[in-house]
């Protein structure tokens, strides 16, 4: 039989090799999905996967990788810090959602004003929007001691509703006939996150996600803040010894997680959304934590991983329109990533081990009747 046997010290070897050993174990079981749904599993993988970057319509999906990877990167690398030390911020889809509600806000208050103070007011105040939306649960954690898993992703749910209530009321366009949604503010120029380069993909949003990539990497392994965050997750009890304090560092990571979610939104609400609706959010706080495990919570393997997952998302998205295959079996494809990275995961910590059957004592020899005198 097969047993999992406890490892001395984790495997690097093995923690580089599940994600890759996740992403082609994703491809089978999704082709095995796609086959029941009658369709062609070699074609579906190939329609994800190939196609977006050497297919027919690539010089138009190609750019499209950096714009959907922008803000999934710029998210899972504020998440990765809190996840390093043990704080687990799972309602970055709110933080997200409220960047875009502060900043939309901010810069419609200016409307039809045609300033270059505008963009980077708006970005400050969706930034601002996240952290403050992430210090809630964060206070909550300190001052009460409540799970920061409930609150922050219950107030993904406030912020929802919040969502609605700002498309068709304060930030409703007036001139939208009644229509709910905000003005379009990728169409006023001094709030457009418009592409930088054209043809490329590239906007501030995919700028501030490069960014961040290089700072959180410097922090991590040149900076005090990373030394902190790495001992409070792997030892909290040495962390207390270094002189690590609890409060504060649950409050920067949750700060800087919130900030960062809070100005993706900024980002996407000004630029591929372009306008503030009921059905804005689209799951990058959600689809985040994938990437940030899929990534190792690493930085450089952020970047990888949302690039991985945005391609996933443009190829499904064509997969949905040239196969008919249905959005819900995209989901669950994407999600069987989330699912193989962590039953894999377990095999940095553990190893296989056959054992023999177990032996079974015979039973003991029954005791000779005494002879008959």
């Amino acid at each position: 039989m097969i047993v999992l046997e406890k490892r001395p010290n984790p495997s690097r070897a093995w923690a580089f090799a599940t994600p890759v050993l996740a992403v082609i174990a994703t491809m089978i079981a999704g082709g095995l999905l796609f086959a029941a749904l009658g369709k062609d599993p070699v074609l579906a993988i190939r329609t994800i996967f190939w196609d977006p970057l050497f297919g027919d319509f690539a010089s138009y999906t190609r750019p499209q990788l950096l714009i959907k990877a922008g803000p999934l990167i710029l998210i899972a690398v504020g998440l990765s810090f809190g996840f390093r030390a043990g704080i687990w911020n799972i309602g970055a889809e709110g933080q997200y959602i409220l960047g875009a509600l502060t900043g939309a806000a901010v810069g419609l208050a200016f409307y039809p004003t045609e300033s270059r103070l505008v963009f980077p007011l708006m970005v400050a105040a969706g930034a601002l929007g996240g952290i403050a939306w992430a210090l809630i649960p964060a206070l909550l954690k300190i001052r009460f001691g409540t799970n920061e898993i409930l609150v922050s992703l219950m107030l993904v749910y406030v912020a929802t509703n919040l969502l609605a209530y700002a498309a068709l009321g304060p930030l409703q366009n007036p001139e939208g006939m009644g229509f709910p949604g905000s003005r379009n503010l990728s169409q006023w120029l001094a709030a457009a996150n418009l592409e930088l380069f054209p043809g490329t993909g590239i906007h501030w949003g995919v700028i501030a996600a490069g960014l961040a990539v290089i700072v959180a990497h410097v922090l991590l392994a040149r900076h005090v803040f990373g030394f902190a965050v790495r001992l409070a997750g792997q030892s909290p009890r040495a962390a207390a010894f270094a002189g690590v304090s609890p409060s504060r560092l649950v409050l920067a990571c949750m700060a800087m997680s919130g900030g960062l979610a809070g100005a993706a939104g900024l980002f996407e609400v000004t630029g591929p959304a372009g306008q503030i609706s009921i059905d804005f959010n689209v799951g990058y706080g959600f689809t985040a934590i994938i990437v940030a495990f899929l990534g190792r919570l690493h930085p450089v393997g952020i970047l990888l991983a949302g690039l991985l997952m945005a391609l996933t998302y443009i190829g499904g998205e064509m997969a949905q329109l040239q196969l008919s295959l249905p959005a819900a079996a995209i989901q669950l494809f994407q999600g069987m990533l989330l699912f193989f990275l962590l039953a894999m995961d377990v095999l940095t910590q553990f190893r296989l081990r056959w054992k023999g059957a177990p032996v079974v004592p015979a039973p003991a020899a029954a005791a000779a009747p005494q002879e008959a005198s």
